[in-house]
């Protein structure tokens, strides 16, 4: 296939094994990304300095709603404080705002030796049957392997039409030995997680609301151009970073800048600067572990979050025998064989709409250093499955189901691990999903924007769940995965 490419793409290749060639002989490459000449303040872009000599672009769109005229002049909004629950003191009280639900957020985590996750859920089950769109394999509460929380041995159900034994039974038989009861073991590590959480519906109206998106790697914020365009007519204020070295975001010249800290120390800085009193994650591939990470940093002001193709709920570490972990200059002479890999891979279809939306969104378009820091600096040990359990965010999980990059058994695994996930599978959609479906993509989320919990059904439930097992009863058995890259 390779060599088909080299053949339709002759010219290209010819100049990426040129630049290949001076960057191998003189050591550099051209990964200094410089801001876009369109890119005024009027088009919506700012440009934040999130450390000296880092800058990131960001498109932030407000609203005419937004009461930002009484402020005093000449004086920048004031930063969130992300460490207590007071409001924004340039925002006014929302007449509008909807009180919400609260929810019993309870659940208990045990992990033992030998790589055994158990987790016990024991406070309110969410549903969502509001969601119009096909719904995973999974409910919320499924397991994979249940077993009641106090072991004990379970009498079967008594046959109707019982045969009476004969008298004495023969010395040749042996009757069968009961079951070894299983005996208790003590975990290792345990985690108790018991807290309330109000979880309203978040209007365009809303001005305490805040949507935030967050593209992975090779992408820019122009990969969500359509959801920015339609939830910016409804209302909503969004605000959607380039991260380091891509978009129009300044490149260091060194690898430890992309790494995921370095980038997620850059997305707290643009969360606490833009941070209202209600705000939603989105995130894509591996910007759906800088969500997960803002989401356990700041659970009360992270009030909803939406993973888009993420993965399991593994830490992340490195591969070491990926193509990335070749010289930048090798990789700059791949380059186009990369970008055909990532179209066929990346989109459903490969037709002439989806090479636009390849060459519109950005996706791919940066340097081979940059390229390669990112896949090998994604090592971040702590986001395993415990860290994942411990999220009490209501999160929405959206799949392509023809995505060749995340398989859906690890959406689905994800879904099990959180407390409160709904899982939603776009069957004509593969890893770049939004941008082949923009119009599903949206309407699911504007969807989940305006869902509240119906806790009314809670009451009438009760006497369905005291008959048998009840689903807040159970213990949820899962082995560790390893540690994978995204």
């Amino acid at each position: 296939m390779c060599v088909c490419v080299l053949l339709m793409q002759g010219g290209t290749m010819l100049t990426s094994i040129t630049d290949g060639i001076l960057c191998c002989l003189t050591g550099k490459t051209d990964n200094l990304v410089l801001p876009l000449e369109s890119s005024k303040p009027s088009d919506g872009f700012e440009f934040v300095e999130v450390k000296p000599g880092r800058v990131l672009r960001v498109r932030h769109i407000v609203p005419e709603r937004q009461p930002l005229e009484k402020q005093a002049p000449g004086k920048q909004r004031t930063d969130v404080d992300c460490n207590d629950n007071d409001n924004d003191p340039t925002e006014e009280p929302n007449k509008d705002s909807d009180v919400g639900t609260s929810v019993h957020c309870k659940r208990k985590i045990s992990v033992y030796r030998d790589g055994q996750l158990v987790i016990e859920n024991l406070g309110d089950v969410l549903h969502s049957e509001i969601l119009q769109c096909q719904d995973g394999d999974l409910e919320p509460c499924s397991t994979v392997e249940v077993e009641l929380a106090d072991y004990r041995e379970i009498a079967s159900s008594p046959d109707p039409n019982p045969v009476p034994l004969p008298g004495p039974v023969h010395t040749g038989e042996q009757k069968p030995a009961p079951p070894p009861r299983r005996r208790r073991r003590k975990p290792k590590r345990t985690v108790l997680i018991d807290s309330k959480r109000v979880i309203s519906s978040c209007k365009g109206t809303h001005s305490d609301v805040a949507l935030f998106f967050v593209h992975g790697v090779g992408g820019s914020l122009d990969i969500w151009s359509s959801q920015l365009d339609f939830f910016s007519r409804l209302g909503y204020e969004v605000i959607a970073p380039d991260l380091a070295g891509h978009g129009a975001s300044t490149a260091p010249q060194i690898a430890a800048a992309y790494t995921f800290y370095a980038l997620a120390e850059d997305l707290r800085a643009i969360f606490k600067r833009y941070a209202r009193k209600r705000n939603i994650l989105i995130g894509h591939s591996y910007g759906v572990s800088f969500c997960t990470f803002l989401a356990h940093e700041y659970p009360d002001l992270v009030h909803k979050v939406v993973m888009i193709n993420g993965g399991g709920p593994t830490a992340l570490e490195p591969s070491l025998c990926s193509i990335f972990q070749l010289p930048s200059c090798v990789l700059h002479c791949l380059s186009p064989c990369l970008a055909w890999s990532f179209l066929k891979a990346g989109f459903a279809r490969q037709g002439a709409k989806e090479k636009q939306l390849l060459k519109q969104g950005n996706a791919f378009n940066v340097s081979p250093f940059v390229l390669r820091a990112m896949m090998s600096g994604q090592y971040w040990p702590e986001g395993d499955e415990v860290y994942h359990a411990e999220l009490t965010t209501p999160i929405l999980l959206v799949h392509g189901m023809c995505d060749k990059f995340v398989p859906v058994d690890e959406d689905q695994r994800m879904a099990e691990i959180l407390l409160f996930a709904f899982l939603k599978v776009i069957e004509e959609g593969s890893h770049m999903v939004m941008m082949e479906c923009p119009d599903t993509v949206n309407t699911l989320l504007h969807e989940f924007f305006l869902w509240e919990p119906d806790m009314s059904k809670k009451s009438s439930c009760k006497a369905d769940v005291e008959k048998t097992v009840s689903a807040c009863e159970t213990l949820t058995t899962l082995k560790h995965h390893k540690s994978v890259d995204k």
